[in-house]
């Protein structure tokens, strides 16, 4: 069977996307393997099935390049809304609800379009149960996948891969393991910071440009160590978040101390922009 997919990428993070409406296609380990390897595939950090939804606008069904699957992912998420769009399943005068592995999300396209690169606001889960680990200077959390948050100096120079590899694997998070993500922020002032990140992805099992999830697990972990960021009359904090090609923003409503804490109406806006399409026989 000749099937199409869509090439998308959001802050570098890119994924093959095709239209399950009709539920026809079914891949395997194997085929997403494929798919996803740079060398024999068309090379991508993820699959995504646009499926139909009974209660919302549509269903997001995502893979990582080994096949699993079952978690969030925050650029991707950003990615199937900007493919709805190009669909025409949805429209960008209105809201777009969606179904995703962790539940129901909320996006409202900003700006773009035919084609253009999308600015993108989409609503997160909320975060509860921040895991403190003091003496490596880390939070663990899962903000719709589980991530490993530590903060470091010298992002530049660290050594991303070698210890993304070793604290993926580490044993206080198995058996799933976890996404790592070292930060670096850069406090501009009193009130404001920029977070600096690169993350080592499971299932990808290298750094990746960009981490949706990991980028929103970096602000809410800032804001629980207490680095400051841009705060709102009405109580929200936003950040600035820096990943290897884009800036991206989170904003949040942060409330509770040590084990109490927790992030509701979590967003996280970046963009997503359509790289183009392919065909292959699955």
């Amino acid at each position: 069977m000749l099937q199409k997919f869509f090439k998308y990428h959001g802050a570098g993070n890119d994924f093959l996307l095709a239209d399950n409406r009709e539920g026809y296609l079914s891949l395997s380990r194997d085929q997403i393997r494929h798919l996803c390897d740079r060398h024999t595939g068309f090379g991508a950090d993820g699959v995504m099935l646009l499926e139909k939804s009974l209660k919302k606008d549509f269903r997001m069904v995502f893979y990582n390049p080994d096949g699993s699957g079952g978690m969030m992912c925050g650029n991707g998420g950003r990615c199937i809304v900007a493919f709805a769009a190009d669909l025409g399943v949805v429209s960008g005068n209105f809201p777009v609800e969606f179904e995703a592995p962790d539940g129901l999300h909320t996006a409202v396209i900003l700006s773009g379009a035919n084609g253009d690169a999308r600015q993108i606001r989409l609503k997160m889960k909320e975060v509860t149960g921040v895991k403190e680990y003091p003496d490596d200077n880390a939070f663990f959390l899962d903000t719709g996948t589980r991530h490993l948050v530590i903060f470091v100096k010298g992002l530049d120079d660290y050594p991303v891969k070698e210890q993304g590899r070793i604290l993926r694997q580490d044993p206080r998070f198995a058996p799933e393991g976890t996404n790592v993500n070292f930060v670096e922020p850069v406090i501009l002032s009193e009130a404001k910071s920029l977070l600096r990140v690169r993350t080592f992805e499971k299932g990808v099992e290298d750094e990746t440009l960009a981490c949706g999830t990991g980028i929103v697990a970096t602000a809410i972990a800032a804001s629980r160590k207490g680095i400051p960021g841009k705060t709102a009359p009405d109580g929200r904090v936003s950040y600035d978040v820096r990943a290897s090609i884009s800036d991206l923003k989170v904003d949040f409503i942060p409330s509770g101390q040590g084990s109490g804490f927790q992030a509701t109406d979590v967003w996280l806006t970046g963009p997503a922009e359509i790289v183009g399409t392919v065909e292959c026989f699955l």
